[in-house]
């Protein structure tokens, strides 16, 4: 079942499953909160795991044409107002790890700790941008449909698709029905986000960061020796897992980020 808050004259809706100590789940581009769906009914055995459809994606609603992330930020913000909550642990994957960072960097008083999950603290490089504009002239012509098969299907490690062929099917059904102005809104979004490694080394809030060998977006081994991670941070690699890691390994996932909870309130 799913709840809203009203937001910016729009709707915020979200998941809200179990009891405990809060853990916000945030989704990627061309997903929404329904690609954390196994894996947040088995968090949700420890705790109260909240899953949140940012604008633009799911049933939420699209604001203009540019959902920047410090935009989706405070519309998490204003949702764990609303839920009267005061502390909670954030959890990003890809585009949501790029919220989670703005987040950190807006609203630090508001979390026990965050977890970068597939996700990164640079801006996008030119390569990217170019990679972003195409897509968003292929949306624009009515064609999302050449671009999300090919972009979703890489969230998988080569060696999993056919493993999980029929989650890598659901993923692609979330994909296509991500309405077209939230794809725009959300690559535009995507391409101006400034770069907030600063913010992830300074260390105010703790930090579970989570990589797949096997990222077909995020090369691991490169990009962690780019961060200098705080004493308070702390690096997993899932060695199975390309950029969907709480699907392709879903149970050391949720022993590692439960592990990383747990080990905050002690």
């Amino acid at each position: 079942m799913k709840y809203y808050i009203l937001y910016n004259g729009g709707k915020i809706y979200y998941s809200d499953l179990g009891t405990g100590s809060p853990v916000i789940l945030l989704h990627g581009y061309l997903e929404s909160s329904e690609v954390w769906a196994g894996f947040a009914r088995k968090l949700s055995a420890f705790y109260r795991v909240i899953s949140v459809d940012l604008p633009g994606h799911g049933l939420s609603a699209i604001y203009g044409d540019c959902h920047s992330t410090e935009f989706m930020a405070d519309a998490v913000k204003t949702l764990l107002d609303c839920l009267g909550i005061k502390k909670a642990f954030l959890t990003g994957h890809s585009l949501g790890g790029y919220v989670a960072l703005a987040f950190v960097e807006l609203f630090p008083e508001y979390l026990s700790g965050y977890c970068l999950f597939h996700s990164h603290p640079f801006a996008d490089t030119p390569e990217t941008v170019q990679k972003r504009d195409r897509e968003i002239k292929i949306v624009q012509s009515g064609k999302k449909y050449l671009m999300y098969p090919e972009n979703v299907s890489l969230m998988f490690a080569t060696k999993n698709l056919e493993k999980f062929r029929d989650a890598l099917q659901n993923s692609k059904d979330i994909a296509s029905r991500i309405r077209d102005e939230g794809i725009i809104a959300a690559l535009n979004g995507m391409m101006v986000r400034p770069d907030r490694i600063s913010v992830m080394e300074k260390g105010n809030v703790s930090c579970l960061w989570i990589l797949g060998k096997h990222d077909n977006y995020i090369q691991f081994d490169a990009i962690q020796k780019r961060v200098k991670l705080p004493r308070n941070a702390q690096l997993a690699v899932l060695e199975n897992s390309g950029h969907l890691g709480f699907i392709e390994e879903e149970s050391e996932s949720l022993r590692i980020l439960s592990g990383f909870i747990r080990d905050l309130q002690n």
